[in-house]
């Protein structure tokens, strides 16, 4: 991911830009606990909550990829479909895990 383009498109300065997203990847491990919890008890609305707030935080910084996991969370979730759900929710998990070390 190209940092410097990214903080240019939505107009901050590259070390700005740098912090939010480590704040992203902070509070996304927090949610995501919370996250697995919901899906733990199966509470699929909480779920898709939870879903639906990383995807927002991840649009706000243009973070496509992390954009489509959530929606795809949310959508598992509402669908009801709590396999698929926790599928997502891992490898969500994971990519946040991997990005976190930019």
């Amino acid at each position: 991911m190209n940092f410097k383009e990214m903080s240019r498109k939505l107009g901050l300065e590259e070390d700005e830009y740098l912090e939010l997203v480590e704040l992203f990847v902070e509070t996304s491990k927090s949610e995501l606990k919370d996250l697995q919890s919901a899906i733990n008890n199966k509470n699929m609305e909480m779920i898709a909550g939870f879903a639906h707030s990383l995807k927002g935080a991840a649009m706000n910084l243009g973070l496509d990829d992390f954009i489509v996991l959530a929606k795809t969370i949310e959508k598992t979730a509402r669908d009801l479909e709590l396999e698929e759900t926790a599928k997502t929710a891992e490898i969500f998990r994971e990519k946040l895990d991997n990005f976190g070390d930019f």
